[in-house]
């Protein structure tokens, strides 16, 4: 009897979420897509999932609220640490074959990179990673910004040393020259990146698959390998 109790009131509420969901979708429009709606941490709240972007609303939908909850007790912005497992990728997932590698030291740490030629806080980042050692770097090529973008991607991957190409011009401004007609992964990169929601670059993954975005500290990156021994 109890477990029957128990199974119609988790229909009940399947059922309430999902509707819940329908109605905010329609609110929404079809520009937002509405992944989940579950129950949040705060009684009364339902945690809402638009792409990878985490709101929250109330049980009617009538509202649509953006900010973060922190639990007092522990100081934990659950907000953040939920986002976080959202934005987590399979480091397996990523084809090294696609990359641009790039070993110093024993290369022991790995982290992989995902780049356009012209980003300008792709070439900041760039200047700061050279202060890394002991370091493997999988550079993703993906050219979002512009149709000049891909043909210097195509002439990076095409040259006969990519990463000296790729430094070069990210950092010493020597535009990559020579053919761009070779097989290159940039549909395959460009694909990945769609699928993972990588938007901007630079975005940084580390084995553990956190996602970091943006032109990083070189202080914030050592501090996240040194969690990863």
């Amino acid at each position: 009897m109890a477990f029957a109790v128990l199974l119609c009131t988790q229909v009940a509420h399947a059922q309430a979420e999902l509707q819940l969901k329908t109605e905010l979708q329609k609110k929404m429009g079809s520009n937002a897509k509405v992944r989940s709606v579950v129950p949040a941490p705060v009684n009364g709240l339902y945690e809402v999932l638009v792409g990878n972007d985490v709101f929250y609303t109330d049980s009617t939908g009538k509202y649509l609220i953006q900010g973060e909850i922190i639990e007092l007790a522990t100081g934990k912005n659950i907000t953040e640490q939920r986002q976080a497992d959202l934005n987590r990728i399979k480091w397996a997932d990523l084809s090294t074959a696609n990359a641009i590698k790039n070993v110093r030291g024993n290369g022991s740490r790995q982290l992989a990179v995902f780049s356009d030629p012209n980003c300008g806080y792709c070439k900041r980042l760039e200047k700061s990673l050279q202060q890394l050692d002991n370091v493997t770097i999988y550079t993703y090529l993906i050219p979002i910004l512009s149709p000049d973008s891909a043909q210097k991607s195509k002439q990076i991957w095409c040259s006969a040393d990519p990463y000296k190409a790729y430094i070069d011009w990210m950092i010493n401004g020597i535009a990559p020259s020579g053919k761009s007609d070779c097989n290159t992964p940039l549909d395959k990169n460009m694909v990945f990146a769609k699928s993972y929601g990588i938007t901007g670059t630079p975005t940084l993954f580390f084995t553990d698959g956190s996602r970091f975005p943006g032109a990083v500290q070189i202080t914030d990156i050592e501090k996240k390998f040194s969690t990863l021994k």
